[in-house]
């Protein structure tokens, strides 16, 4: 039975280890009865999260055991969202600032100019509530009428913001993408106390995973999990730079947005770290991107671009999601960008050139997955194959 390591570092979301868990193997079991395999994923065990869990996977003349690590974030997204109100205003817009006076405005636009609006859309539409709500509270003066006016006014824009704009705003996680945002600008330039004792403790977690023995390591995140992978795997890569030699190694970013920390000025140890990884000859480096996806940088190369023009490059791969999903099930999510972009971990509907399930407790080798699904979308062969 061949035996493979899987690390996934999610991306922001508020799931704690037991939802991860629960989704992790939700999706396996939906792309086994679309692959026609079977699948037995271990239990939970809230006690010994440390470990992961177990997936095995069969089929006809193959099994694979999978050992899988999710490493979330969920203490740091717990910590960015359980704060008042007004603090996550002023510290979102204070991190916007940040963004801006750091050259990541100018970079989004010029490399993902969708991206560059994913940043600014969730600032302007609050601070279009501040302005409507400014104004109901100074209607009366505008009216001319009496200071008394103001009592009315004032409850008015509060009514207005508490209970019609923040339900609205719901709808476009506007308070989530704040927090996002507060992440990211401490990740690029490493200034939280809480994240640094977070990547510490991950980068234990993943030596530790690396010391088992296996057929193949693989590293996979999503989205902002993509930019705190890099740390990570950076820093295992500086402490211990004999940790990967002779293993066979596959860092998978899906709907990557290293960028939106790396382009930060103060992100230089990130950006060592994206060429230690592009230059470690026993990694092989790709990126997932999709069209539909505004939430990362869609065609970009992001060892060039974080300043190693010369470093092996990571390899692109595109997929369509609308081609993996049901046409009830694509036009019910199409218009949630953030749903659009959670798509890479979850289940498929039909059978593709991409499934992440596949990719992390199938037969394939990571690398040669999508080469040996865009060829035959039958059954998969036996053995760990690089597509070459």
């Amino acid at each position: 039975m061949k035996k493979r390591v899987v690390v996934h570092f999610p991306g922001f979301e508020r799931m704690d280890a037991r939802a991860h868990h629960g989704r992790f193997t939700r999706t396996v079991e939906f792309s086994s009865k679309l692959w026609d395999f079977s699948a037995e994923a271990g239990a939970f065990d809230p006690d010994d999260t440390q470990s992961g869990f177990e997936v095995v996977c069969r089929g006809p003349d193959w099994a694979v055991s999978n050992r899988i690590h999710i490493l979330d974030h969920n203490v740091l997204v717990d910590e960015l969202s359980d704060r008042p109100l007004v603090k996550r205003f002023a510290m979102g817009f204070l991190s916007a600032a940040r963004v801006v006076g750091q050259g990541g405005l100018f970079g989004y636009f010029r490399h993902a100019w969708r991206f560059g609006l994913f940043f600014v859309f969730p600032f302007l539409l609050v601070a279009l509530a501040f302005a409507i709500s400014l104004a109901l509270a100074v209607l009366p003066v505008w009216l001319g009428l009496s200071a008394w006016h103001i009592l009315w006014s004032v409850s008015l824009a509060g009514v207005f913001f508490r209970s019609v704009f923040l339900p609205f705003s719901e709808r476009y996680h506007t308070l989530h993408l704040f927090s996002d945002w507060e992440l990211a600008v401490a990740v690029g330039g490493l200034t939280s106390p809480s994240l640094s004792r977070w990547l510490e403790e991950s980068a234990e977690r993943m030596m530790r995973a690396l010391d088992d023995p296996a057929d193949e390591y693989l590293i996979t995140s999503h989205s902002m999990g993509s930019s705190l992978a890099t740390q990570v795997l950076g820093m295992v890569l500086e402490k211990h730079p004999q940790a990967l030699a002779g293993k066979r190694v596959v860092f998978v970013t899906l709907g990557s947005a290293i960028l939106q920390c790396a382009l930060l000025r103060p992100a230089d140890v990130m950006r060592r770290r994206i060429g230690a990884i592009a230059r470690a000859p026993d990694v092989t480096f790709l990126e997932v991107h999709c069209l539909t996806d505004v939430i990362h940088f869609y065609k970009s190369r992001v060892v060039a671009l974080s300043g190693h023009k010369d470093a092996p490059q990571a390899g692109l791969i595109f997929i369509r999601v609308r081609a993996l999903l049901s046409e009830a099930r694509y036009k019910k999510i199409k218009r949630d960008f953030l749903r659009v972009h959670r798509q890479y971990v979850l289940h498929a509907d039909r059978r593709g050139s991409f499934d992440f399930a596949l990719l992390t407790t199938g037969p394939f080798a990571a690398d040669g997955q999508m080469d040996y699904l865009k060829s035959s979308l039958e059954a998969p062969s036996a053995e760990f194959s690089t597509g070459a």
